[in-house]
């Protein structure tokens, strides 16, 4: 009698998600809260997904943007009871591992780059060269901090301390998500926070990854040869598809090259 009523024999369906480059908030094709989140919602929400399935590749970015995502990826976890399986791709670091660390279970390529658990703070010193000029600098402030690391200034050491105290904290933060996700598959290595990468089968040494594996096989391991799979990506702005903005186009894309360039990448 089963045989006769289609929907008993439906296969089950996973959402698959893509979390691809750079993550912060500059940019059309950025990875952030606000253009990612509403495609993690309908992933979760639309017809019961056995899984959500994370296609990961992102060199990281912004702490806070890589937080609140990897948060509504929990969230959503939880409320619908539905398991998160993150796939790596090319690399997942930094903020990129941060969203990985929200899937329940890691899986990478062999050259998979992941890890990268550290904050780093970047720029450039130009008061020498204004000196040279014969540029003088002027800055009015009411507060005393609120010129800290201007980059046309010397630099001083109270300001870098400040800056090296913030830092830490975003790195105790980013530690302690890792901690909370990974547990005890987390390997007693002294270089796990430090800001190094694994590559492959390393990662899950260390315990940042599970298991080497591409997605279609694990997913078929798990769900059957008939699983079916549902994809949910950002959508490029009506105007972008017409060519419009390229030149912001090209800012976005040298400032995230240059992160995935930090992995050899």
């Amino acid at each position: 009698m089963k045989q006769w009523i289609p929907y008993l024999n439906k296969a089950p369906t996973v959402a698959v998600v893509r979390l691809t480059g750079a993550i912060g908030t500059s940019g059309r094709v950025s990875l952030n809260d606000e253009t990612i989140g509403p495609v993690l919602e309908k992933a979760f929400r639309r017809g019961k997904p056995a899984a959500v399935a994370l296609q990961i590749n992102s060199p990281g970015g912004s702490p806070v943007q890589s937080s609140l995502i990897g948060a509504r990826i929990r969230r959503l976890a939880e409320e619908k009871n539905v398991p998160v399986l993150a796939f790596v791709e090319d690399v997942a670091a930094s903020g990129g591992y941060w969203l990985a660390a929200a899937a329940d279970e890691i899986f990478a390529d062999e050259s998979s780059i992941l890890g990268s658990i550290g904050v780093i703070s970047a720029g450039f010193g130009a008061h020498v060269f204004l000196a040279r000029q014969g540029i003088e600098r002027r800055v009015h402030t009411a507060g005393k901090s609120k010129s800290m690391m201007d980059p046309f200034r010397p630099e001083e050491e109270e300001d870098v301390a400040r800056l090296t105290r913030l830092l830490g904290q975003i790195h105790d933060n980013f530690i302690n998500h890792v901690q909370t996700r990974r547990g005890p598959k987390l390997a007693q290595d002294p270089d796990l926070f430090t800001g190094e990468i694994w590559v492959g089968k390393s990662a899950v040494d260390v315990g940042l990854a599970d298991a080497v594996g591409h997605m279609m096989p694990e997913l078929k391991k798990r769900f059957g040869d008939k699983v079916r799979l549902r994809r949910y990506g950002i959508k490029r702005p009506f105007l972008s598809r017409f060519g419009m903005s390229l030149a912001q186009d090209a800012l976005s894309g040298i400032e995230e090259r240059a992160h995935y360039a930090r992995f050899g990448l």
